[in-house]
């Protein structure tokens, strides 16, 4: 790929920054100093300095983030904060969430600039299981995990791909695991509210073999791990 692309998308600047660069011969290439913009480097062979630092290029970047309540699963909103102002050091960088988390739903959300892999994480022809702890207003039974297994009939009439339902108390406020592979909007408090019940706390843990990291603290994100990359490259 030609230089001034890659150290523009490396967080050099914008192409006149990188020209700029290479005029004042701060440059390097291999250990040779570079005069003009328009060559043509690879990123995966060729050594790259910019002043005395060597550039590490990535083409795709995939972070998992802790999503806290209150953001929304978008790059940018008039109103409200969204998910990529969590982002920092990757400014310069096109960032996006894959697929989104309800605004008061908190847990694992993939970031990328990955179009092919959010498709591949999001359409429903990949199935890609997603996993959610909730808390319920209500005694949730195995009645419930029957129906859900089944798939369920929304408000508007549309009947769910079966869920996994596992019930991890039922009480008055019952605690629950539910996996779907479909991401309907508001689905999983559409599911409940069928059956007379309400989510009152969700969260995201899982998604496909990517498991939210516990380590992670709310609004906190890391790079996904070689495993999670595998399995990502996997699909």
């Amino acid at each position: 790929m030609r230089l001034d692309k890659l150290l523009s998308h490396a967080g050099y600047g914008s192409r006149r920054d990188v020209k700029e660069l290479i005029k004042k011969k701060h440059v390097l290439v291999n250990d040779e100093v570079i005069r003009k913009v328009n060559i043509k480097v690879d990123p995966k062979k060729d050594v790259i300095i910019v002043g005395d630092k060597k550039v590490d290029y990535e083409e795709y970047v995939y972070l998992m983030l802790n999503k806290p309540d209150g953001y929304l699963s978008a790059t940018v909103d008039k109103y409200d904060p969204v998910v990529i102002d969590l982002i920092e050091g990757y400014e310069h960088i096109d960032l996006f969430p894959v697929g989104r988390l309800d605004k008061d739903t908190e847990g694992l959300l993939l970031i990328t600039n990955d179009g092919a892999i959010n498709h591949k994480l999001t359409s429903p022809n990949y199935a890609i299981p997603k996993t959610y702890y909730a808390k319920i207003n209500g005694v949730v039974t195995e009645k419930d995990v029957e129906q859900f297994s089944k798939g369920v009939i929304l408000d508007d009439g549309y009947q769910t791909k079966p869920g996994i339902l596992n019930i991890l108390s039922s009480a008055e406020v019952s605690e629950i695991e539910l996996t779907i592979t479909e991401g309907k909007f508001h689905q999983v408090k559409r599911m409940f509210k069928s059956v007379e019940k309400e989510v009152i706390y969700l969260k995201r843990i899982q998604m496909g073999e990517i498991k939210l990291d516990n380590k992670l603290n709310l609004s906190e994100f890391r790079k996904l791990n070689e495993k999670e990359l595998n399995y990502l490259s996997s699909l």
